[in-house]
């Protein structure tokens, strides 16, 4: 059973890997806002794998985030999801970045529980 409060923080740092002009999304040396979204899914998504039935896993379905402001190269970055909402198989959560200087992005992300053999027959 999921509760709403659950959460977790993933973290990163910034490399040229996950830099704006790395990804494409840019052309500056600057943590990636798609960098930024995955870290996000990834936070929400270990915040309830635990809690999942067996053969499940959770799909993102809608992100609505702002990237607040940069962060460049070196800079260790954090994103905390929390479960807000449980409707059935919706999961919705806050989500925010940070890094040693304060929030760079926050907003909200929504998952849904999935069957992983379903889900992935849909894709044959």
């Amino acid at each position: 059973m999921l509760n709403t409060g659950l959460s977790f923080t993933s973290r990163t740092t910034v490399s040229s890997e996950n830099t704006a002009k790395a990804i494409g999304s840019g052309d500056m040396e600057v943590f990636a806002t798609p960098a930024m979204i995955a870290l996000m899914e990834n936070a929400a998504m270990l915040a309830v794998a635990a809690g999942l039935p067996e053969g499940s896993s959770t799909v993102g379905s809608e992100m609505n985030v702002t990237h607040i402001k940069p962060s460049g190269l070196g800079a260790e970055i954090t994103a905390t999801a929390v479960l807000t909402s449980v409707e059935g198989r919706k999961l919705t959560f806050n989500v925010g970045a940070s890094d040693s200087e304060g929030m760079i992005g926050e907003g909200t992300h929504v998952r849904y529980i999935v069957d992983r053999e379903r889900f992935l027959a849909k894709t044959r």
